[in-house]
């Protein structure tokens, strides 16, 4: 099974308590989708995160429906978490979520390893590059949430 990384990094200039916050509540991650994916969280709210926690999601890509559910394997404040997909459209998703303390603000990192069916032909033709539009708009929401003073 082939494994492909991406990895993103957003200054954001709000200290690390306050953008984990942010991150703490699943809530937001529906604020930092991208429309064109229909994102929406089936789990109730209010979510205690933490190891352990499942959230299930639904979302369209590319006009298909799918169901995705996420377990939290590590969850470390204000520092890092990390989720990995237990059900869902990859063969393997673990996303870890970093916020470093750096020039007044925080290094906000995120680093994601996954495979998927159709390997490198299919991360080639849609997957690598949609990935990419997806962080692309994270970043750009984050910075509209949290600011930007570059």
């Amino acid at each position: 099974m082939k494994v492909f990384t991406l990895e993103t990094s957003l200054w954001l200039p709000q200290p690390a308590t306050n953008v984990f916050a942010f991150f703490a509540d699943a809530a937001n991650l529906e604020r930092l989708t991208p429309p064109w994916l229909h994102f929406r969280i089936l789990t109730p709210s209010p979510i205690e995160m933490g190891v352990g926690t499942l959230i299930d999601y639904r979302l369209r890509y590319r006009g298909f429906p799918l169901r995705w559910r996420t377990e939290i394997l590590a969850w470390e404040p204000p520092h890092r978490f990390v989720d990995s997909q237990i059900k869902g459209p990859y063969r393997r998703w673990v996303h870890e979520h970093v916020f470093v303390e750096r020039d007044g603000g925080t290094l906000a990192t995120d680093y994601v390893e996954y495979a998927l069916l159709g390997g490198a032909l299919t991360n080639a033709l849609f997957i690598g590059r949609d990935l990419e539009r997806i962080f692309a708009y994270r970043r750009q929401r984050m910075l509209e949430i949290f600011g930007d003073t570059a």
